[in-house]
């Protein structure tokens, strides 16, 4: 596993490159957030995706998916939402949210299942310039950890997932509070999960 250390959420073109260039190649990467570090891969990957969610545990037909957007644009290609919708989306993002919306039929068969995704746009531009320099999402799950020490130290997570990842990506140290789900399927906005957004 490669580890690159980024400073103030600013990497350098070369850093940013070499972290696109290996989403593409379909691998995974661990990614600080605006919330807990998470494992992402190339959301538009079949095959990517079937690794994290083995890697994770998680059966796509049961478990809503959730994707790292670059901006409001990019997730309108993904997800279907209405007016209300997107002048929520203005208000909050970026912040630390996922909002449930309805999938498009663009993401791959792996959310069809589900019919829903989980929309983030993280106030951590390293996020976003990632997903922008790769042109696509990320589909993004929170890392496991057995104690908070191993959620904030990124050594320890290093150490975790050391011949899991293709590469860890080092920033600050790591938060404990996972986004705020927001679930906007059904024509009504409520906060099913509370984390660290506030609406």
């Amino acid at each position: 596993m490669k580890r690159i250390k980024i400073w103030n959420e600013t990497p350098s073109d070369k850093q940013l490159d070499e972290i696109s260039q290996a989403l593409g190649n379909g691998n995974l990467v661990i990614l600080p957030t605006d919330t807990l570090y998470a494992i992402v891969c190339d959301a538009l990957n079949p095959k990517a995706i079937e690794r994290l969610c083995r890697l994770k545990g998680i059966n796509p037909e049961k478990t809503n998916l959730s994707i790292i957007c670059k901006d409001i644009s990019m997730a309108s290609e993904y997800a279907r939402f209405g007016n209300e919708e997107f002048q929520l989306l203005k208000k909050y993002a970026p912040g630390p949210f996922t909002f449930l919306f309805k999938a498009a039929s663009k993401l791959p068969k792996a959310f069809k299942g589900r019919k829903t995704v989980g929309i983030r746009i993280p106030d951590c531009s390293l996020d976003r310039d990632i997903a922008a320099r790769l042109d696509r999402p990320l589909l993004t799950t929170s890392i496991n950890f057995s104690d908070e020490d191993y959620a904030r130290n990124p050594d320890l997570m290093a150490e975790t997932y050391n011949d899991k990842v293709k590469m860890f990506v080092e920033g600050e140290e790591g938060e404990l509070e996972p986004s705020t789900i927001v679930d906007c399927t059904d024509g009504e906005i409520k906060v099913i999960r509370q984390g660290k957004g506030s609406l």
